[in-house]
C-alpha cells in the first residue's frame, strides 16, 4: 500500500542517510596503461587519479544502487518499508526498458514506493536531490531515497586516451526526509545544449542493429570539458552558497563532482575556499563514477578515519548535456 501525505511538514527537508557501494576490484593505473600508450605518471599528471574500482559482471547497477540504499537506511536508522519515493540517477544503464529505478527499489526493500530514473549524467544526482527537496517539502513525499548508480565500464572505449583512464564504477545513496529546520538550500541548475557534443556517444545503440560487431562508446573534449566547468560551474556553485544565505567562509565541506582532481582543485581555488573547508577528493582512489560521484565522496567524507565535518555542504555536479547544478545541504551526523 502506498504512503499518502495529506500536509505539508512544517520544517523543512535534510539529508538523514548516507550510503556506499565500491566494487572490490581496484584497478590500478598500470593495468589501464597499455591500452592507451600511456603511463602512471602520465594519468596522474593529467587527472589526479592513482585508482579506481571496476565491477565484476554479477556487480551490475541495480544491485550495487541497492547495497548503497541499504546502507543509507541503516545510517538513517529508518525502515525500508518508510520510503515513498526512490529517484535513481545513472548514465549507464544499457537497458531501454524498462526504467531501472523500480527495481532498485523493489531489490532496497521499498517495494511499493514510487520509482524513477533521472536523465542529468554526471550532475544527476544533484537534479535528483533537488527534486527530492521539492517533492518532501510540498508533501508529495516522505522519506525518499536518491541514489547515484553506474557501469562506466561499459560504455567506455578502454582503448580511447581521453576516457579510458578516468572512469570507475560505484553506488552512493543518500536518505532525504522531513526534519524540524531546513536542511537543503535552493539548487542553482542549467544547461548548455549547445556543447551537447563534447561529452557524448558515437553513435546511438540503433547503430548495433545496423553494425553487430559495433559498440558505441563514450566520447569526450577533454581540454574543452575543462575550460567550460571552470568557467561556468564556479559562478553556479558560488550562486547556491549565495542562494543558501551563506558565504563559503560558513561551508564545512565542498564535495564537488569527482570528474579529475585538477577540475577539483581549479574549483577550490576559483570559490576562494578557506582552510577550514574540507574539500572532496575521492577521484584519486575512485576515478570518475559520473552521478555516483558525488554521494561516494560524501559517503568518504563522513565515514572515513579522519573526524567528519559538520555543518553546511556545497555539492556541484556537471557533465554531459552539458548540465549543472549546484546546493548547499545540511550534512548528517
Amino acid at each position: 500500500m502506498p504512503v499518502v501525505l495529506t500536509s505539508r511538514p512544517p520544517g523543512g527537508t535534510r539529508l538523514l542517510g548516507i550510503g556506499a557501494y565500491r566494487p572490490d576490484r581496484v584497478v590500478s593505473n598500470d593495468e589501464v596503461c597499455g591500452p592507451i600508450d600511456s603511463s602512471d605518471e602520465w594519468i596522474r599528471q593529467r587527472s589526479g587519479i592513482v585508482s579506481r574500482r571496476h565491477a565484476r559482471p554479477d556487480e551490475t547497477i541495480a544491485s550495487m544502487a541497492a547495497a548503497a540504499a541499504k546502507d543509507a537506511l541503516a545510517f538513517a536508522g529508518v525502515p525500508a518499508e518508510r520510503v515513498d519515493t526512490v529517484i535513481v540517477a545513472s548514465m549507464s544503464n544499457l537497458q531501454q526498458s524498462p526504467p531501472i529505478a523500480p527495481e532498485i527499489a523493489h531489490r532496497a526493500g521499498a517495494v511499493a514506493a514510487a520509482a524513477l530514473d533521472v536523465g542529468a549524467a554526471c550532475s544527476g544526482f544533484c537534479h535528483g536531490l533537488a527534486v527530492a527537496d521539492a517533492l518532501v517539502r510540498a508533501g508529495t513525499a516522505g522519506y525518499t531515497l536518491i541514489i547515484g548508480a553506474e557501469r562506466m565500464t561499459d560504455i567506455i572505449d578502454p582503448r580511447d586516451r581521453s576516457t579510458a583512464f578516468l572512469f570507475g564504477d560505484g553506488a552512493g545513496a543518500v536518505l532525504v526526509g522531513p526534519g524540524t529546520s531546513p536542511g537543503i538550500g535552493p539548487v542553482i541548475w542549467g544547461s548548455d545544449g549547445a556543447r551537447s557534443g563534447l561529452i557524448a556517444h558515437t553513435d546511438s545503440w540503433l547503430a548495433v542493429r545496423d553494425k553487430p560487431d559495433f559498440w558505441p562508446t563514450m566520447r569526450m573534449a577533454g581540454q574543452e570539458v575543462f575550460r567550460w566547468a571552470i568557467q561556468q560551474v564556479a559562478p553556479t556553485a558560488r550562486a547556491a552558497v549565495d542562494a543558501a544565505g551563506l558565504d563559503v567562509t560558513d561551508l564545512a565541506a565542498f564535495v564537488p563532482h569527482q570528474a579529475n582532481l585538477r577540475i577539483v582543485d581549479k574549483l577550490a581555488s576559483a570559490l576562494k575556499l578557506p582552510d577550514s573547508v574540507r574539500v572532496a577528493r575521492d577521484v584519486v582512489s575512485a576515478g570518475n563514477t559520473s552521478a555516483a560521484s558525488i554521494p561516494l565522496a560524501l559517503h568518504a567524507m563522513l565515514t572515513g578515519d579522519a573526524a567528519p565535518p559538520a555543518g553546511p555542504a556545497l555539492l556541484t555536479g556537471f557533465g554531459a548535456g552539458l548540465s549543472y547544478a549546484a546546493l548547499v545541504v545540511e550534512l548528517p551526523s
